[in-house]
């Protein structure tokens, strides 16, 4: 029962859009991940998801709009919502949603991982 570091995490991650599994609970994933770029646009039809910025800045765009989040700041973007996060400089961002959740949502594309476990 020792606490995650999440510096101690980043610090490990080098690949941009792989999402690491830090901790479960109630049915939840709470997963890190390293963002670079644009990622793929996506929906989650089943399930909402929270963006928590742990550091940098990144922008969750929407198909009429965006959000901005800089550190510390969350969003939750509601099931079914089509979007897309994009970290114009590395951002650290935690994610919370539904075990088993896929990171390209509603599609296959060549970023679609399994969740790495730490």
């Amino acid at each position: 029962m020792a606490p995650t570091s999440l510096d101690a995490e980043a610090a490990t991650m080098a690949t941009p859009w792989s999402p690491r599994l830090l901790a479960e609970l109630n049915g939840q994933h709470v997963k890190l991940a390293r963002m670079e770029g644009a990622f793929d646009w996506h929906a989650h039809p089943e399930a909402d998801e929270l963006f928590l910025v742990v550091e940098g800045e990144i922008r969750v765009e929407f198909r009429d709009g965006a959000v901005e989040l800089t550190e510390d700041d969350l969003h939750v973007v509601p099931a079914g919502v089509e979007h897309r996060p994009v970290a114009d400089e590395t951002a650290f961002v935690l994610l919370f949603e539904p075990a088993g959740t896929r990171n390209t949502g509603d599609r296959v594309t060549d970023r679609t991982t399994e969740v790495e476990r730490r």
